[in-house]
């Protein structure tokens, strides 16, 4: 395993760490916790120490399960979590959402604990907020319960989770130093991110963290139109309609083209983090992990083989700004 400077935080991070969404077992359809524990064990074997989850994986079950196994290891392990809006918000919320309905000082403090008591951890090293908006940036009642935390002891670093189709709604809190770190949908469909906030993040020693690498899974190339997704599966609703034939179509290309580079013998999903892998500002990557099988694959990928930059540039014929989750693409 590969570490890389977390910015300005200065810890060494693993560049693959474990996304936690799926051992909620809520939401990716049936999860056994026996095969979570087992996973996170592995990982953390083969060198993962950044693990990413929420409160709302799961109603807090993953972070409970983290929390067991961290019990049971005596390395350094980071820790981000996130906080959900109060009560019912819309997702993504305007850009001029008040963050005080959401997201009030006593709320932010008071869903830290209850993390805390789930981690059985006195601390919680990247607290994030799991949705923004732009005027969250103008407003101080978040950022002074966050530094309250911080000066507790109860939080080291101050995140925010962006949206996914408005990622630039963070800078100004980046600029003005309020934000630690940052998790961001980054991939080789969605490439946006590269234009603005990972040159911000690289000037302000902002960390960031890549989520959804694999596109939902369409880019680890296994979806076939006959592919179903279990009734509790988020991505039943991602991929409806003609939103799955289309991605195939695209993935397919990605395909062709990473096999004309002489990649063959790397597979899809190998390819989609190396490209990931590739930004100088990202600080480590977080594929959703479920396996024993999956940790070894993922894990496997960090050994320093980066893309070219000529390849890169090429891959920006790829770029495919979407939104799947409110939008069905139109047939051919």
């Amino acid at each position: 395993m590969k570490y890389r400077k977390f910015r300005k935080l200065n810890w060494n991070v693993s560049e693959i760490g474990f996304g936690a969404w799926a051992i909620g077992g809520d939401m990716w359809g049936p999860q056994s916790d026996d095969e979570s524990i087992k996973a996170l064990h592995r990982a953390i074997d083969l060198g993962v120490n950044f693990i990413d989850t929420a409160q709302g994986y799961g109603g807090g079950h993953s972070e409970e399960i983290i929390g067991k196994v961290l019990k049971e290891r005596s390395e350094e392990i980071y820790i981000a979590t996130k906080v959900p809006p109060k009560g019912y918000a819309p997702w993504p919320p305007p850009d001029n959402y008040d963050s005080r309905i959401s997201f009030p000082g006593d709320y932010i403090i008071e869903e830290c604990e209850k993390s805390l008591k789930r981690f059985q951890r006195d601390y919680i090293d990247i607290y994030q907020f799991h949705t923004w908006a732009s005027a969250f940036n103008v407003r101080d009642e978040w950022f002074e319960a966050m530094s309250r935390l911080k000066e507790q002891g109860k939080i080291r670093a101050i995140g925010v989770s962006v949206p996914d189709t408005t990622p630039d709604a963070v800078l100004a809190s980046l600029v003005n130093g309020r934000v630690d770190a940052v998790q961001v949908i980054y991939n080789i469909f969605e490439q946006y991110p590269q234009f603005n906030l990972l040159p911000i993040a690289e000037q302000t020693g902002t960390g960031i963290i890549v989520r959804v690498p694999f596109d939902e899974g369409s880019l680890t190339g296994k979806f076939t139109l006959q592919t179903t997704f279990h009734e509790r599966d988020v991505r039943k609703n991602y991929f409806r309609g003609n939103n799955l034939p289309a991605v195939i179509k695209k993935v397919k290309e990605i395909e062709k083209f990473k096999n004309s580079k002489s990649h063959i013998d790397w597979s899809m999903p190998e390819y989609a983090l190396r490209f990931c892998l590739s930004h100088s500002a990202v600080s480590t990557v977080i594929p959703g992990i479920r396996t024993v099988k999956q940790a070894e694959m993922n894990t496997q990928v960090s050994d320093g083989i980066l893309l070219g930059s000529d390849e890169i540039d090429e891959l920006k014929r790829f770029y495919w700004r979407k939104d799947f989750w409110h939008e069905e693409v139109a047939p051919e």
